[in-house]
Order: C-alpha cells, then structure tokens, then sequence
C-alpha cells in the first residue's frame, strides 16, 4: 500500500487513498496483532515463535520496523503526495498559512458547526485523567493561571463525526481539524493562558475475548465484548513530534505504556481521514471509471430482465467481481428468489454486508411472503460485530430465522441456498463465493461466484445449512470441501497427488493457488516437499505469506508474487493438473485462505468447477494474474518483496476490464 502511494505513475487521488488504506491497516495491525503479542507478554507467555522469538522481542522489532514505516509514509505524504496536489490546485493548509478571509470563514464554521460538540476535560485534583477512546484524535493542552501562575493539563477530544479536514469555500483546500480547533481553544477556557498544544491518538486492544462456550447466550455476550473492547488496553500513542518531554511522560504515565509503544510524527496523524479526497470531482486525478458489465448470460433480452432460475436450470454461470456486475448476478439472484412464489426456502450466510443491503431487504421481504427464510449471522466478524448484531435483530423482527454460528468458531463461508417448488419436485438453486454479500465492497474487492443449480452441489449445501442451523458431526460431503473437518485433509491430498504424478511423469507436477494469506504450517511443509519432489509451484498471495521461495533444496520449485492495485485481491483459487486423475486439472474455489484459524476455527468451503468452460475461465485468471508485471511483486528467500521488472506492460486489473467488455461485446452481436 505503502509503495503505491509513493509510485509516481498511480493518479494523485488514488495515491492518497493507499496512504488511506495503509494507516488503516496498521490501526487495524495494532489492534489485533500487537495487542495479542501484549496479552502475552503480560501473561507471561514464554514460547519461541517459529522464527525463534519471543513476544517481547517480536514486539522490539516491530516497534521498529513501524518506526522505518511511519518515517516512509511522512515523506510520500508531506514530501511528494501534498506538493503535487497543491500543484493541482488541492492544498492542504495550516491555519498559520492562511489569510485574514479564510480564518474569518474558518471562525465562522468553528461557531456553527464545531464548538457546541466539543467538550474540554481539564486534569487536576479534581478531574482524574480522561478515558481516551481507541482511535480518536485528541488534543493535549497545557494552559497556565494567570493569577496564580499555576499550570494545568486538558484534553480536547476532536468530534469523529466531523470531517477529519475542514473544507474551504473554493472545495479544494483542506485544513486539518485539530489546527482550527487548537487555534481557538481561548473559546474552550476563557481566562486561561494556552502554553502548548499537542495533537494525539491512542490505539487499544479490540480483540474481542470471547468464551463462548460458557456464553448461554452469544448475542449477549458478543454484546457484553464489544463495550469491553471500548475499555481495552492501550497499545499504541501516537503523538505530535513536537510533544514536550512533559506531556509525553504524563501521557505514557496514564496510559500505561512503555516507551516503545510511542510513535512521534511530524505529519498529521490519522491519514485514513484522506479517503475524504476521493469524493473530490477531480476525474484527471483518478483511475479510469469501471462500471461493472453484467455477466453476459444473465443480461436482460429485449428489455425483459432474465429469469435467473431458467439460465441455471440451463448451466452454471462463473461471476467475477468487480469485472461482473453484483447487483446484477447475486443480488438479483436473491431478489429473484424472494418475489418468485415457487421458491419455498432461502437459506444463506452473512458475514458482512454493506449498509443499505439489497440482499437483507430481500430476506425480509421473503420471510413476509411467508418463505421458509434462515439467515446465518456470523457476530464475531471483527469490526463488524455490532453492525451484525443490528442485521440480526432486524431480520428476527421481520419472522427470518436468524442463527448466530457455532461455539467455537466462525462461519466464514459465503454460500446462499435457494428451494423452489418446480411442479415434479423440487429443485436446488445454489451461489458459493469467495467473497461478502456487501454491494460496496463487491465493487472494491476482486471476488469469485458460482450459480448453479447442481443437485449434488444443492445436496451439499443443505447439509452444511442443516449443519450450521443445528446439530451435527461428522457431516459429510460429496462435492464441497468444508473447513474445519475435510478441507485440509484433501487439499494435502491434491499436493501429494502432485508429487505422484510428477514421479510418474516428470514435469506434469503443477500447482498453482491464490489466496489472501498463507500462514498454515502443515500446508507450507507439504508445497516443501513438493518443491523437492520437483513439482513446479506458483502462489500469487495478497498478504501474508510464511512460506520462503526460492531456497536451495527446499523451495527452488515455488515461485510467490502478490498484485496491489485499485483492487483488493481475495479470491481464493486451487489448482491441481493431475486432482482428477493423471493429466486432468482439478479446480477448487471459495472463502478459504490455508491459515490454521480458517481450516481449524472456521466454518469454510470450497468448491470444484466441474463445467470445462469454466474452468477455462478460471486458468484465465490464474494466468493473467501470474503474467502480470505492473501491479505484481515477487517475495525472495530472505522474506523481502521486489517489484517484477515491466516487460509487456501488462496491468492484471484492465486486462480483467477488457475480457468483461470482450464477452459482453460477444453475446450483444
């Protein structure tokens, strides 16, 4: 993310909104990965990891390589991102660099909109240390008594919900809202003398710890969690460079933090606020629009919308997000679902989803039409729990039987299961992906779907909803493979058959996988041995990945590259040339990622294309992403990412673009 905001050829907009996504992504690394290694510490946790370190050291480390990161991240915004926009004419400004007319507008918007939701807590005697929420920005005011000459200590915290920057009349000049309000705190403590003003920003523990199995009720207690989590454990201060030494003993004091949790900045903290940038009407400064195509089988004929149910019944249809349109394949296969009266049931997971869902009120309108409507609602999707909880009760409200997941684990699958009454019995209609039933994120996120109404597949299906909805062991499955019970199992399976089938036949071993992160110790030992049995092995991963390529002996035969781009990668694609036997591929997609928490803590699935023209497509993709050298980086044996060097110039996601438009063009002539 880092890189991309620094690279010269992505548009100035977009490279803003990857400075965005990379100060998220280190909140977000904060509270979960630095507060577990925390917890440990605390607890006394004395196991190596498997590199040999212990938490305390593993937590040195990344004390400093965020150091390394945060100083990059300073110099692309304040060095290269805010000089070429204000070249542009978008200026971010300090309120020292303004003139009369703008700080007269700027008093104007701090009396109306600003001052009544701001609330000054002095420290003192009195007054104990505030609570600091997680995440919000505040500001650390020293002030003196000019009669008694004694100085005092307050905290302002900045309103979340305003903008992050304030916008000037002209709409392209920014100045950040903790400057307009530090420039009138004399309005906040009138007769006090304003010493010092200094902005920061605390980061606590959000992982939730739940003990589910001695939960009776898991809706109240993911409920109970999530106010806790309110009250987590400081792991990170961020503050203003120019902090005192003062200020900074007595907020690491309260906070209780060691020294190395301190991180200074000399640029505005909390640069997630610059997604505000991209509402800008600024199109010369962002990437080509895309509206998404519909899948070419699923478009509309003479005006008429397409029976979904018809084209099913006709043969599987391969969705691929953002390329295919959502709304117009899975949203409106449950929408379909909803109004059609032969439909008798809907069964389908919900992980998260966007704010004004389609696909809830389409639940909701089914179980008023007096369908059989179960809704799987996973609460501990993290950050999304208490969204998950207002979906929940929303749709029990509405008669749809909501269900909350198993004890003990998560339920991560993306799957929707559709029973229609066709006259001689009834029939399964079916959509397995690698992604979220979110409209939004279906246009950010790079997804795979499956339509199908494969009774087999339908059969499956049923078994795991029976499965998530009551009781069960030992479930079993013709087609799907499900986590945490088979799915491992088979996949070491399919890299085994690899090996088998390269010492058959020397060079017909092949694997190739993408996925988000690959963190499994079993799996990564198995692609080893593979690579010494000398099958060839490609893995295209977004974010972690701990296996090592390229070592001598070990690994020669595993190549690993990720793609960053405008898209997020996260579909998760197997491919085996021999799983079906000597010489016949096998594909599997789905939700899982090869991570000991997704094939032993959640509920996953994955499933084969079984229909050659789909599996072609799905080669496609994999091809594309591995011949990519735009977007792509390449992972060496010592852990480090290197850019693959241009030589064709090809950019996987406008590749993707023009095979949407490709087929669309196909079908319309």
């Amino acid at each position: 993310m880092l890189e991309s905001a620094a690279d010269p050829d992505v548009p100035l907009l977009e490279r803003a909104k990857f400075c965005a996504i990379f100060s998220q992504n280190l909140d977000e690394f904060f509270q979960v990965r630095v507060a577990g290694l925390v917890d440990q510490v605390v607890g006394g946790v004395g196991r190596t990891s498997p590199d040999g370190l212990s938490p305390s050291e593993i937590l040195r480390a990344v004390a400093r390589r965020v150091g390394e990161l945060v100083d990059r991240t300073e110099h692309v915004f304040l060095e290269q991102i805010v000089p070429a926009l204000a070249e542009v004419g978008i200026v971010f400004s300090s309120w020292d660099q303004l003139d009369d007319d703008d700080r007269e507008y700027l008093v104007g918007e701090f009396d109306a909109r600003i001052f009544p939701v701001l609330t000054p807590l002095a420290v003192d005697p009195g007054h104990p240390f505030p609570y600091i929420s997680s995440l919000s920005l505040n500001l650390a005011v020293v002030l003196r008594d000019p009669v008694s000459g004694e100085r005092r200590f307050a905290r302002v915290k900045v309103p979340s919900l305003l903008p992050r920057f304030v916008v000037m009349p002209d709409g392209e000049r920014f100045v950040p809202l903790e400057q307009v309000i530090a420039s009138h705190l004399d309005r906040l403590f009138p007769g006090m003398e304003v010493l010092e003003t200094f902005a920061f920003r605390v980061t606590r523990n959000a992982d939730l710890t739940l003990e589910e199995e001695e939960a009776d009720d898991l809706l109240a207690a993911v409920e109970m969690e999530l106010r806790r989590r309110r009250f987590g454990s400081a792991v990170r201060l961020e503050v203003d460079a120019r902090v005192t030494p003062e200020v900074r003993e007595l907020l690491v004091r309260e906070l209780d933090l060691p020294d190395d949790a301190v991180h200074e900045s000399v640029g505005p903290l909390d640069l997630g606020g610059l997604w505000a940038l991209r509402d800008l009407d600024r199109p010369d400064l962002k990437d080509e629009p895309w509206t998404p195509v519909t899948q070419p089988r699923l478009a509309a004929k003479d005006d008429e919308k397409v029976d979904i149910f018809k084209v099913l019944a006709d043969g599987d249809v391969l969705v691929h997000h953002p390329y295919d349109a959502f709304n117009t394949s899975v949203e409106e296969f449950v929408r379909q679902a909803a109004r059609d009266p032969k439909v008798l049931a809907i069964k389908l997971t919900l992980y998260r989803t966007s704010g004004d869902s389609s696909i809830i009120k389409s639940l909701v309108r089914a179980a008023e039409r007096g369908k059989q409507v179960a809704a799987l609602v996973e609460l501990k999707a993290r950050f999304d729990e208490a969204a998950n909880i207002g979906w929940a009760r929303a749709l029990e409200t509405a008669g749809v039987h909501v269900t909350y997941g198993l004890v003990g684990l998560k339920t991560h699958t993306k799957t929707a299961l559709v029973v229609r009454d066709e006259g001689h019995g009834v029939r399964s209609y079916c959509h397995i992906g690698t992604g979220n039933y979110n409209a939004k994120t279906a246009k950010l996120y790079e997804d795979l779907g499956l339509l199908t109404a494969d009774p087999v597949i339908g059969a499956d299906l049923a078994q795991l909803f029976n499965y998530l909805t009551g009781y069960g062991r030992n479930v079993q499955y013709r087609r799907l493979l499900v986590a945490p019970h088979p799915l491992r199992e088979r996949l070491l399976e399919l890299i085994d058959g690899e090996v088998a089938a390269d010492a058959a036949v020397p060079g017909s071993g092949r694997i190739v996988m993408k996925m988000n992160s690959l963190v499994d110790p079993v799996s990564i030992d198995r692609l080893y041995a593979a690579s010494q049995a000398g099958v060839s092995i490609d893995l295209v991963i977004r974010g972690i990945c701990c296996l090592r390529p390229g070592v001598p002996g070990l690994s020669e035969n595993i190549r690993v590259r990720s793609l960053i781009g405008r898209y997020l990668e996260h579909s998760r694609i197997y491919r085996f040339a021999n799983g079906a036997g000597p010489g016949e591929a096998v594909t599997y997609f789905g939700s899982a990622d090869l991570m000991p928490r997704n094939l032993d803590r959640r509920v996953e699935a994955l499933v084969p294309i079984t229909d050659p023209a789909l599996d072609r497509r799905l080669t496609e993709i994999l091809e594309v992403n591995l011949a990519d050298d735009v977007l792509a980086w390449t992972l060496g044996p010592e852990g480090t990412w290197e850019r693959v060097a241009r030589a064709e110039g090809l950019n996987a996601h406008l590749r993707f673009q023009e095979l949407a438009l490709a087929r669309a063009r196909r079908v319309e002539a």
